[in-house]
């Protein structure tokens, strides 16, 4: 998607389109592909909507993130019974109580307020799924990001146009501060990006819409062994997808992702590479049901990061050679990721979203 097309915006903003790390983390299927007795045809048919957004301690996130959230929330009420935005605070001082309760009550959207006082991402998006329990449909998004004009409309309207129990729309990241060049020639915020109907196998939680009433025939819940390393949402993502659940893609639906100067780093983004595979081959193993399969798949991801590996140096080193900062910066994302892949096969998890509570 010409992520090296950088652009500046207004005051210091700068965008990049479409993250070759989820070039691997996100397949694409053929439109009519993953069809089966889960899907359940019946988007026309849901009659309420939860909006779930994630919050800890991003106060300044929260008060412009959660009135666009009911704007957007107000835009769809017409087309269901009850429409809700969900706000779920995951610090136990429930530091975002006091503006999310305060905001003026409304006809057509209900703005409700939860803590979840257990740390860790996997806890928090758990009780979104609670709390929406008698809710048909439910969406997540995070507190650092904002939405497109028509995100919330665009997601429903592929979801009601077809089979889907799940709608994927695109992040595209913009930056406090210019990132260094050597960040954009690696692509390290670029994600992909494809026609609005494709099948994906696998999706991120910061942008999905979710069938609750699937969901809930499946019995599937977020893994809490992925509290703190991250890959919860590729492991419920790729779960789903495994027990028929057809994803699709809506390239409309954008949100854009608000990327502070503290992960503009090239440390942050080679951890967040490693990471990236470091979960993969987590949500991999754990997918497979027996010991054999679990030991397959290990394997497998084994040989596939000693290939990235192996081959992220091959191209860092053309890179020196040639002094091509593209071939240097991609061969260490490249290479990054593979190490995380063996490390995740052999066990080791790397803990992301760790934090201290102090």
């Amino acid at each position: 998607m010409g992520a090296s097309d950088a652009r500046c915006e207004a005051i210091v903003w700068w965008s990049i389109d479409g993250s070759a790390a989820e070039r691997e983390y996100m397949h694409a299927e053929s439109p009519e592909a993953g069809r089966t007795a889960a899907d359940t045809g019946a988007g026309a048919a849901a009659t309420s909507l939860v909006v779930a957004m994630l919050t800890f301690r991003r106060p300044d996130d929260l008060r412009v993130a959660l009135p666009a959230l009911v704007e957007q929330a107000t835009s769809v009420a017409d087309r269901f019974q009850r429409v809700e935005v969900l706000v779920v605070d995951n610090d136990p001082a429930e530091s975002a109580r006091e503006f999310v309760t305060s905001s003026p009550p409304l006809e057509s959207v209900v703005v409700t307020y939860r803590c979840e006082s257990e740390s860790g991402i996997t806890a928090a998006r758990n009780r979104a799924l609670a709390e929406a329990a008698s809710s048909d449909l439910l969406v997540f998004i995070d507190d650092d990001e904002r939405p497109s004009e028509r995100w919330l409309a665009d997601l429903v309207d592929t979801f009601q146009r077809g089979d889907a129990v799940a709608v994927v729309g695109p992040v595209v990241s913009r930056f406090e501060v210019e990132p260094s060049s050597w960040i954009v020639a690696g692509e390290f915020f670029t994600r992909r990006r494809m026609p609005t109907g494709t099948a994906v196998s696998v999706a991120a939680t910061n942008n999905l819409l979710l069938d609750l009433r699937v969901v809930r025939e499946i019995g599937l819940a977020f893994d809490t062994a992925f509290g703190h390393a991250g890959g919860e949402d590729t492991m419920f993502t790729r779960t789903l997808h495994a027990n028929g659940g057809r994803l699709v893609w809506c390239d409309e639906a954008i949100v854009w992702d608000i990327v502070p100067a503290a992960r503009s780093t090239r440390d942050w983004v080679v951890r967040r590479a490693f990471s990236s595979g470091n979960s993969w081959s987590q949500t991999s193993i754990a997918l497979e049901g027996s010991t054999r399969g679990r030991f397959v798949a290990r394997m497998r991801c084994i040989a596939r990061g000693l290939v990235r590996t192996a081959g992220g140096l091959v191209r860092a080193l053309l890179g020196v050679v040639s002094g091509s900062l593209r071939h240097r910066a991609k061969g260490v994302r490249t290479t990054a990721r593979g190490l995380g892949m063996i490390a995740g096969a052999l066990g080791y998890s790397y803990e992301e979203y760790r934090r201290s509570e102090g």
